[in-house]
């Protein structure tokens, strides 16, 4: 199957170029009427939802933008978008999760992690020792 013309796009983005702001619209409606995928009320009532919350709370966080404009770029780039970056955890974090109704708390050290008075040199090892399972 082949890609589409090359010359043929650039034509047509140049004819876009000269079009008044109205006639820019309703290519919009064109393009997207016809190319619109299905989709359910569900997903609807939450792309609304979202939409309203940017609306009220100003939506994502500088760094959040900044964050995806890099994985974009990467994305574009590459092909592909790497694994995101590890959580860096400074001496002295506490961690708190529950399993099976009690709360475990992991505390970050210089050398690795203090769990239940013993010192381990990663998660890993806690939360084997907390659920028996690697």
């Amino acid at each position: 199957m082949a890609g589409p013309d090359r010359r043929q796009i650039e034509r047509e983005i140049d004819r876009l170029r000269s079009l008044s702001l109205e006639e820019l619209r309703g290519e919009w409606r064109r393009l997207h009427q016809a190319n619109a995928p299905k989709i359910s009320r569900d997903l609807l009532v939450l792309g609304l939802g979202y939409k309203l919350q940017e609306i009220e709370q100003g939506g994502l966080g500088q760094a959040t933008k900044r964050k995806l404009a890099t994985l974009a770029k990467t994305l574009r780039t590459t092909g592909r978008v790497g694994p995101m970056p590890s959580l860096s955890l400074k001496p002295g974090a506490r961690l708190v999760r529950e399993w099976h109704g009690r709360a475990h708390i992991v505390s970050v050290t210089e050398d690795g992690f203090e769990y239940a008075g013993a010192s381990y040199a990663s998660l890993t090892q806690i939360a084997k020792k907390i659920t028996g399972a690697h």
